[in-house]
């Protein structure tokens, strides 16, 4: 398989984690991907800084709610 620019600078950054690190990023990976198993990255930079607010604030409330859940 062959990685687009944006693809090998994440795997590259994966690779310079300590392995227990890398293994919680990859669970989270592996359960954000369950949440929407159709859905294709869409890694193009036509994205409105609007965009990418309303991305962060939903992945944010996401992730507390998962924390939430996990701490019951």
């Amino acid at each position: 398989m062959q990685l687009n620019e944006r693809e090998e600078v994440l795997a590259e950054a994966f690779r310079r984690l300590p392995p227990d690190t890398a293994a919680e990023l990859s669970a989270l990976a592996q359960r954000l991907a369950a949440l929407a198993p159709d859905t294709k990255i869409d890694w193009s930079d036509s994205w409105s800084d609007g965009d990418l607010q309303e991305f962060t604030a939903a992945s944010f409330k996401r992730l507390e709610l998962d924390e939430q859940e996990e701490t019951r």
